[in-house]
């Protein structure tokens, strides 16, 4: 195997430069688009445009050109509820004869789109500013090459399935793919508009339009099983969709500040999460990332529904009850499966079906399991919820049981892994890279690795379970759970501690050797809680030097180890989820200003980014004076762990919980930064009560007031 595919199990293949710098997505459940900003699909650059439904691409193609040119392109922007897409467009001047006989912006034509139930929605409307009649000839050129997500990553396969006959008639085309699984994938364009020309590649239009005229005409793209359902029509599906959104956006407490850059990166991270979640069959789950990710992640979703806790509880029960339902009950180690065992991933295009890849139902990650329960400790917590909880408590003994047998595969008490099946990940931590493993010298360790970042995870688990028992009535319960937690935290300062590095080790390799690394994992033992005091604030301390403050965010790799590559998908980069949990590890013991240089760091890159939208990750290059973060550029955006980091680094800063069970709003020792003086808190949800905070920096303290409350919550500051 070459160095580039030693480095990255399925790689996601970079074979040229974007063709747009500035893509625009939109997402409803399982479908999502990504195009550019005239919204042209094209099949250029990294190859990513299309319209995808299940992890099949079921149109590649969609071009707009107008007097047989690309128009021009005046503006492009999605909403700040990223619920339509609008681009408006001009034509290029038009020559007759030498001469230019429809000058340019003489033609105006809004392009307007949205998703809705597995049907892309599509307006334009035309409208002539000239002064004489103008017969305006449109051409849309379209294309369906049903390419599952993985072809599109880069992956080859010797055969594919086939495509058989279209269907033609005067309002629509029907695309039709037989797959090698035997599953008919299909894709219907329709129109309302009568064309002039219809083939299998492209539609072809006319409208005169008299002076200060306009005509409209809609396209929709269905995909499988919309087709089945009869068009309700663009305005009555707009109506439909809006209606669901507002429905979904009401429930979210507001979060607003004097800061009016903070203001625009909360309100497009809160639509960014709404819109990896809404319409998905999963209720309440958030897919993990558009366009190589959309689809049921284990990790993602649990620190996701971590992240967004305190305001949006539901997220968290949606994603808990689908992991137990999905838990592993038998042995499979083809896809890593053991009873216990919490969900990876889920797939459903063709390659999953016929197994070229093992992600139909994998379970390939060490730390979803832990996660799982620390996820519903803390939901508990926030909410009181015992109902629920009793219903979950099953799922968490077999989580449970699957740490301490299944986990802990050579009884030396911590939690490690080693892939089982041929085509699974090598790395199963949150750096799923081959290379994100590696001793001093560079060299990989051989399995089972017993990552640090996952014994904070079981540390934090044990002791989320003891608080459940402990609800329940089991003291007894709890008090084992609480002295195997204590025991943990001991064998865990003894084998991962390095003093030289003043940091916990990256792992322990298969002969209990530590991988000697500074990175950013240590910074989710803080978050855990298993670190140390004295050794935490050395951690904490480290990960904010120069080797890893970008002066953007926190690098997952120090810069000065062997394996360092800030233009790399591990080892250097900068990953919002990663930094939100970093800070607030720092601030469980006590360093909120630390928390809140990440927050202001990461609201810079917020400021400089297209659509205020944090992507999955991107570059550790150091930040120079007047540039912005340099970009990965194959990552995921929008992410839903990267959208949701904001709302885990506020609370991060100001030390607020919610205590569900009392019925409290607690701030302990708050903290505002200096761009940030003042910060409002509307509507937020405290079991069945609602409350409104103010806080306002005064000096190093900060002024807490309560403008509206209903219900009997109340506030405790520290």
């Amino acid at each position: 195997m070459d160095e580039i595919g030693a480095t990255q199990q399925y790689y996601i293949a970079a074979g040229s430069s974007p063709s747009d710098d500035r893509v625009r997505v939109l997402k409803y459940g399982n479908t999502f688009a990504v195009f550019n900003r005239y919204g042209d699909i094209e099949p250029l650059g990294l190859g990513e445009h299309g319209i995808f439904f299940r992890g099949t691409r079921h149109l590649s193609e969609l071009v707009l050109t107008v007097w047989d040119s690309r128009p021009l392109l005046l503006s492009s922007t999605v909403k700040s509820d990223n619920f339509v897409f609008t681009a408006d467009l001009a034509n290029v001047d038009v020559s007759e004869n030498g001469q230019v006989a429809v000058p340019r912006g003489t033609v105006h034509i809004v392009r307007s789109r949205f998703l809705w139930q597995d049907v892309a929605y599509e307006e334009f409307k035309v409208v002539n500013y000239g002064l004489t009649t103008i017969d305006v000839p449109i051409r849309l050129a379209f294309g369906a090459d049903f390419a599952d997500i993985f072809e599109v990553r880069g992956m080859r396969r010797d055969h594919r399935g086939r495509r058989l006959e279209d269907q033609i008639t005067d309002d629509f085309i029907l695309m039709t793919y037989e797959g090698l699984d035997r599953v008919r994938r299909r894709t219907r364009i329709s129109w309302d508009l009568a064309p002039v020309r219809v083939t299998s590649t492209e539609l072809r239009f006319e409208t005169s339009l008299p002076p200060r005229k306009s005509a409209i005409f809609h396209l929709s793209v269905a995909c499988d099983p919309a087709i089945e359902r009869s068009s309700v029509g663009y305005d009555r599906a707009m109506s439909g969709a809006e209606t669901e959104l507002k429905a979904a956006s009401s429930t979210m407490c507001e979060i607003s500040s004097s800061n009016d850059r903070l203001n625009r990166w909360i309100r497009r991270s809160m639509a960014d999460v709404e819109m990896m979640t809404l319409g998905n069959p999963e209720t309440n789950y958030p897919y993990a990332g558009v366009p190589w990710f959309s689809t049921i992640f284990g990790r993602d979703g649990i620190i996701t529904a971590l992240e967004m806790l305190w305001i949006a509880p539901w997220i968290a029960k949606g994603v808990l009850q689908f992991l137990a339902s999905t838990q592993a009950t038998e042995v499979n180690l083809e896809i890593e499966a053991q009873p216990g065992k919490i969900l990876h991933e889920t797939r459903r295009g063709e390659m999953a079906n016929l197994g070229e890849i093992p992600f139909a139902q994998y379970y390939g990650s060490i730390d979803s399991t832990p996660l799982f329960v620390v996820l519903a400790g803390a939901y508990l917590d926030s909410t009181g919820d015992r109902e629920f909880l009793e219903n979950l408590r099953p799922h968490i003994e077999l989580a449970l049981e699957w740490m301490g047998r299944y986990g802990d595969v050579d009884g030396d008490g911590f939690v490690e892994y080693q892939r089982h099946g041929n085509q699974g990940l090598v790395q199963q931590g949150w750096k799923d890279s081959n290379d994100s493993v590696f001793h001093a010298d560079g060299t990989i360790p051989d399995p089972p690795i017993a990552l640090c970042e996952v014994q904070g995870y079981v540390y934090a688990a044990k002791m989320a379970a003891a608080r459940i028992f402990a609800a329940f009535g089991d003291q007894q319960r709890r008090a084992i759970l609480e002295s195997e937690a204590a025991e943990l935290q001991e064998l865990f300062e003894q084998a991962f501690w390095c003093d030289e590095l003043s940091t916990y080790a990256l792992a322990l390799d298969g002969r209990k050797n530590p991988c000697r690394v500074r990175t950013s994992n240590p910074g989710h033992c803080l978050f855990s809680g298993i670190a140390s005091e004295k050794r935490a604030s050395l951690v904490a301390h480290t990960l904010v030097s120069t080797d890893f403050f970008t002066g953007w965010g926190v690098r997952t790799v120090g810069c000065h180890e062997t394996r360092y590559n800030p233009l790399s998908y591990h080892n250097g980069s900068v990953w919002p989820h990663d930094n939100a949990i970093v800070a607030a590890g720092m601030a469980r013991y006590g360093f909120r200003e630390f928390a809140g240089r990440i927050l202001m760091g990461l609201l810079d890159v917020s400021s400089t980014v297209d659509l205020h939208r944090l992507p999955e990750l991107f570059c550790g290059v150091d930040r120079r004076s007047g540039q912005g973060p340099t970009l990965y550029p194959v990552a995921c955006s929008p992410q839903a762990w990267a959208a949701a980091a904001v709302f885990m680094l506020i609370p991060s800063c100001l030390g607020i919980c919610v205590d569900g069970h009392r019925k409290q709003v607690i701030l302990d020792r708050p903290y505002l930064p200096d761009g940030i003086p003042q910060l409002w808190i509307r509507d937020l949800h405290v079991n069945h009560s609602r409350i409104s905070l103010f806080l306002e920096r005064e000096g190093r303290t900060v002024k807490v007031e309560i403008p509206e409350k209903q219900g009997d919550v109340t506030v405790v500051v520290k």
